[in-house]
């Protein structure tokens, strides 16, 4: 089953802690762990099922390709990470 695993920073304002879970896709994956926390679904996706753009996903260490309808495949061994974007100069 794919790691899902969210940032400290996150944790500080939504409790989300990292676990293995059921899923062959990304939004299969975010699915499972977010069924019992819509607050962290809130958190990390808009209200149409998107990343947010203030948050980032990596698989295996590549950036989210499909940000949109998080169609992006994993697997058992997969590792998904989660955190906030950053930017400026």
């Amino acid at each position: 089953m794919p790691k899902i695993a969210f940032t400290a920073n996150i944790q500080r304002h939504v409790a989300c802690p990292s676990r293995k879970v059921a899923g062959k896709t990304v939004a299969e994956a975010l699915d499972a762990i977010f069924a019992g926390n819509p607050t962290a679904r809130g958190y990390v996706l808009d209200d149409q099922g998107a990343v947010r753009k203030h948050m980032t996903i990596f698989v295996n260490g590549e950036p989210l390709i499909d940000r949109q309808k998080l169609s992006d495949p994993v697997t058992d061994d997969s590792e998904i990470y989660i955190m906030q974007a950053l930017s400026g100069g």
